[in-house]
């Protein structure tokens, strides 16, 4: 009985280095889209405690997006200053 773990992991390793070359862009492509779903699920609350005596509550998030009034003009007063004013 061999228990190096080198060789008894050995046919696990082939299995697994198969499958990526056959098949691993579609691996990819599923992890990448079950990430997704996990991440969905996670910010929905999926990872938060449940207490069974409190009610149920739900809060949704919005986005606001209020336009923004243009700024004021900007006035330009042009001082015409004589020789009287001048003094």
């Amino acid at each position: 009985m061999n228990l190096n773990p080198a060789i008894v992991l050995d046919p696990v390793f082939r299995f697994l280095d198969w499958i990526i070359a056959e098949w691993g862009v579609y691996l990819f492509l599923a992890f990448v889209w079950l990430s997704v779903l996990v991440l969905a699920w996670v910010f929905s609350g999926g990872l938060r405690r449940k207490f069974p005596n409190q009610p149920h509550v739900r809060a949704g998030i919005g986005i606001f997006i209020q336009p923004h009034a243009p700024p004021p003009p900007i006035i330009i007063h042009e001082y015409d200053l004589s020789d009287d004013e001048m003094d």
